[in-house]
Formats: C-alpha cells, structure tokens, sequence
C-alpha cells in the first residue's frame, strides 16, 4: 500500500493534536515527592486538575503509603478499613471523574503532624488553548474526549476514502 502525501499530513497532524489535547501527569509534590513536612496546599496553587489527568506520588517504598479518603476523614486524618493503600512508592492515580479528591499518608501520624494530606478539586472539562491576540481572551472550554473522537473520526474516513 502506498503512503498518499496527504495520508503523512493527516498522521502528522493526529501526532500533534493528540500531544496537545493529551492529559497531563502531575508528580505530587514535584521534586520533593510525597513527603514529610511539605506545604501541598501551596503545592496546588496555580493548577488545574481534569478528569483524565495523572497523579503520581513517588516516595521510598516501606516510608509511606497513599490513601483515598473522604473529605471528614482527610479533616481528622482518619482511614478506615474500606480503604485501600497504595504502597508501590511510585503510585500513579487516574482522576477518573470531576470533584474533590482527598489523599493522605496513612502510616504512623504522617497526615496528622507531618503534613502528608492532598486535597485536589477535579474539573470535567478541558480548557481550550486561548489565541493570543489581544483583543482579549477566550473562556471557551472543550471535552477532552472531543479531540479524540474527532481524531478518531477523521482518520477513519481518511482510510475509507
């Protein structure tokens, strides 16, 4: 079979959009990691969670764990026996739907005196990137989901034509 000019366009140009539109992986904590004594409301400040996105908890494996809570038991550092511990020490948790998300350090009093508690807000939908023009700037936001299904679409139709 041979590669049309245009079919090497199109691929190139699925490549890039899904670059773009691709989810973003956040490593919790950034170089420190997921740590004792470490500001995670500061850490939060300036980001926007999305439903697809990625966090990552990286810390040495044996120290500390990772645990989903609600928000009453992330308030008074509480895990029940319902939750589950991570433990891999480099755990990567898909937000897999819009909210808030609490997290804390289930070993020892990690979360209770040593600061070991994430809590994120989750958003269902992706900014749009904005023009830079300026005459001002766009609010307008798109699914992320969108970008696929049109990739998805139209590269089907490009190989049924």
């Amino acid at each position: 079979m041979v590669i049309s000019r245009t079919n090497i366009i199109f691929i190139a140009t699925l490549v890039a959009l899904a670059t773009l539109i691709s989810a973003t992986e956040y490593t919790v904590g950034d170089e420190n990691g997921w740590t004792l004594d470490f500001d995670y409301q500061t850490w939060v400040q300036g980001k926007h969670f999305f439903v697809g996105d990625k966090l990552v908890f990286n810390y040495p494996s044996g120290k500390h764990n990772v645990l989903r809570v609600n928000g009453t038991s992330f308030q008074q550092c509480i895990m029940s026996s319902s939750n589950e511990a991570l433990t891999s020490g480099n755990d990567v948790i898909t937000l897999l739907s819009p909210g808030r998300k609490w997290y804390i350090c289930g070993v020892g009093k990690h979360c209770e005196l040593r600061n070991m508690k994430l809590v994120i807000n989750v958003e269902s939908m992706s900014p749009a990137p904005s023009p830079s023009t300026s005459s001002g700037s766009s609010n307008s936001v798109i699914p992320k989901t969108y970008g696929f299904l049109v990739a998805f679409i139209g590269s089907l139709l490009m190989f049924l034509v």
